[in-house]
């Protein structure tokens, strides 16, 4: 059996207008363009090691991101009119320590791109910080 190893990339819709979906993720979430081909119209976003695929074609996905300050930003996101489809809420607390350090907490935010594809904001909290 072969051993699988990290996650390298992972695909998502860029909707029918490439632009206006790489527009979101550079200007709402910092994120930066690694490589555009046009054509045929794909781009590619580095978060972390992971290679972030858009392309028409591709149906809308869900991505889960780290984002440290996850409260500020989602405050800052909404006053600047950003629509979330949920805010911050505790998911998980981790007593055991299955997803990181024993103890810590779980929050996450969603929002939509242009392109339909669910965005996952994940801050892990140690327990004095929450």
């Amino acid at each position: 059996m072969p051993a699988i190893g990290a996650v390298r990339q992972v695909a998502l819709s860029a909707g029918r207008d490439l632009d206006s979906t790489l527009a979101f993720w550079q200007g709402v979430l910092g994120m930066k363009v690694h490589a555009r081909y046009d054509p045929p119209g794909i781009a590619f976003i580095m978060a972390g090691g992971v290679r972030l695929f858009f392309g028409d074609g591709v149906p809308p996905g869900t991505v889960y991101l780290d984002i440290a300050g996850l409260e500020a930003f989602h405050a800052e996101a909404k006053a600047a009119g950003v629509p979330f489809t949920a805010p911050p809420a505790l998911v998980h607390c981790d007593t055991e320590g299955r997803f990181g350090a024993a103890g810590e907490s779980e929050w996450m935010a969603f929002l939509k791109d242009p392109a339909g594809n669910t965005i996952g904001l994940v801050e892990r909290l140690a327990p004095e910080e929450h």
